[in-house]
């Protein structure tokens, strides 16, 4: 993945729709569309393989339209630039987030001695419960 063609074609591709935004804000709510809505056809992001892509679709399932479309939504700010470049910096996080390959787990195993410690402590418990038992009288 290369990142700065991926985000160039995000600023280049993604389609910006502004409306109003609710909440708190008085006339300034009412008056101005500062609310954006970002959309971006998964098929238009350069830079991503085929591997890449298919791990985005999984990741992004919830957040991608029948369209083949991610959205992204940003209305915290009362200002439309601010709004835009929240919106953008959010759409470029969740594709170079969710194209990453993860790092493959190799499994370890157990030291000796944390093995050993593990058996002795298990034998203390033992030990301790089984003081506890009531013994026969004989």
């Amino acid at each position: 993945m290369n990142v700065s063609d991926l985000y160039l074609s995000i600023r280049k591709n993604a389609e910006a729709a502004f409306s109003r935004s609710g909440g708190p804000g008085g006339q300034n709510v009412n008056k101005v569309n500062t609310k954006v809505t970002l959309r971006i056809s998964v098929a238009s992001l350069a830079g991503l393989s085929e591997a890449e892509t298919s791990r985005l679709r999984e990741l992004l399932g919830s957040r991608i339209t029948s369209d083949d479309e991610i959205i992204v939504v940003s209305s915290e700010e009362r200002s439309r630039r601010v709004n835009l470049e929240r919106a953008y910096v959010r759409l470029e996080a969740l594709v170079a987030g969710s194209a990453r390959l993860p790092k493959r787990r190799r499994p370890a195993k157990p030291s000796r001695a944390a093995r050993e410690e593990r058996l002795a402590s298990k034998r203390l418990n033992s030990l301790k419960k089984a003081r506890r038992r009531l013994k026969p009288e004989e």
